[in-house]
């Protein structure tokens, strides 16, 4: 099976072949992601179904896409399945999204 990558900037941020696709993301494994080249935010947003999420900035060769990854480390129970993955956007490239399983609502 093909594996789904993010990258920015040049630079792969996350390959796995076991991501979950939620509502067009493609949320990513923890132990998938190059997490020495993400930054925590103190940036957060609230889904009415998912929960609270938490944001990271992505630092790549002295660039930063500021709160261009998030994750819901203690999810609803609905959203459960995805607790501590990760998504990318703001300018980043998820190739292979399409290859991640659904989730189940």
């Amino acid at each position: 099976m093909s594996k789904t990558q993010a990258t920015w900037n040049g630079h792969v941020i996350a390959s796995s072949d076991a991501c979950i696709a939620v509502e067009g993301n493609a949320y990513f494994p923890p132990e998938s992601v190059d997490m020495r080249l993400l930054k925590p935010s103190s940036h957060t947003s609230v889904c009415g179904w998912k929960g609270t999420a938490g944001y990271f900035d992505i630092k790549v060769d002295g660039d930063t896409n500021s709160n261009a990854a998030w994750v819901y480390s203690t999810p609803k129970d609905q959203a459960a399945p995805i607790a501590g993955y990760l998504a990318f956007w703001k300018g980043v490239t998820v190739e292979g999204a399409s290859l991640a399983k659904p989730m189940a609502r």
